[in-house]
């Protein structure tokens, strides 16, 4: 017996009657006539008597019953589960993100997938780069939002917006837009460390200029490069995003020299993703270039 046949037996079984089937399956009579017809031809035997009080089942359909009540029973589990599935209730998905992006982007970009999926379970950690890769790699993790760089060749790397670092200076400094690497480096840049995704971008950029910084000083959270800004320990090159989050403590310029950066997705090449994770993704995604296109209006643009 086919699916269908079990389906229209089960019906006529519960309604006892070919139109109540018909009304319980949402489809017209003859097509659940057309059915039955078929499964009693496919299997040399009548499974119902018709009567004037309706259907009744047959010695042989009664035999069948049992099994029949499983496998029903079995598909209405599978239907459900589907349908769980389609809501996302039950699953998780594991978020690792760059320290840069956990308050500016994914605050916001979680608050509003939550609104949307309030059945999903969302895991989510902040790490840097390299641990982050680790993580994708051992399966501790879904998807990150990272900085651009090259990955391990089991990741898979999707960019999504591009732009230029910032560079930071104290409220009270006099200094227009743009800034030079030159006059950074006069000025105590904070430098982060070579081994960062921007750190690279910078250090060349300051070795094709044979530049250095006066301090001795390498950094690795962007953060906290703002932070020493903040407490007068000179300027800073950061990620738009971080300079966003102090640009009511800080001043914020462009670099006469861009200093560019990429912004990306990366997980496990060789595993599909759920629909709840791609579904946040978009989230994420369209979150980010609406965070970075307000920075850039609000804080950049009258300044270049």
């Amino acid at each position: 017996m086919r699916l269908r046949h079990i389906e229209v037996f089960q019906a006529i079984v519960q309604t006892g009657t070919i139109s109540g089937a018909a009304r319980l399956l949402n489809v017209s009579q003859p097509n659940v006539s057309r059915v039955l017809n078929h499964a009693e031809q496919q299997l040399g035997f009548t499974l119902f008597e018709r009567r004037a009080q309706g259907m009744v089942v047959t010695a042989e359909g009664r035999r069948l019953l049992p099994e029949i009540d499983e496998l029903y029973h079995r598909l209405q589990a599978i239907n459900l589960l589907a349908e769980q599935l389609r809501r996302g209730e039950g699953q998780t998905v594991r978020v690792g993100a760059a320290h840069a992006f956990g308050q500016m982007v994914l605050a916001p970009a979680l608050v509003a997938y939550q609104q949307q999926a309030v059945a999903v379970n969302v895991e989510l950690v902040t790490e840097h780069f390299g641990t982050l890769c680790r993580s994708l790699l051992d399966n501790q993790l879904d998807f990150a939002l990272v900085f651009g760089q090259q990955v391990d060749a089991d990741l898979l790397a999707e960019p999504l917006f591009q732009s230029s670092m910032v560079a930071l200076l104290p409220a009270d400094s006099p200094q227009q837009a743009p800034v030079t690497l030159e006059w950074l480096c006069a000025n105590n840049l904070l430098m982060m460390q070579n081994q960062d995704p921007l750190g690279r971008v910078l250090h060349r950029a300051l070795r094709d200029k044979q530049l250095h910084s006066a301090l001795s000083l390498s950094i690795k959270t962007y953060s906290v490069i703002a932070d020493m800004v903040l407490a007068g320990g000179g300027v800073g090159v950061v990620d738009l995003f971080t300079a966003c989050r102090y640009a009511d403590k800080l001043k914020l310029l462009p670099i006469a020299q861009p200093l560019p950066f990429e912004v990306m997705l990366i997980s496990r090449r060789d595993q599909p993703q759920s629909q709840s994770t791609l579904h946040l993704k978009q989230v994420i995604r369209s979150k980010l270039w609406e965070i970075a296109r307000q920075c850039e209006i609000q804080f950049m643009a009258p300044l270049i």
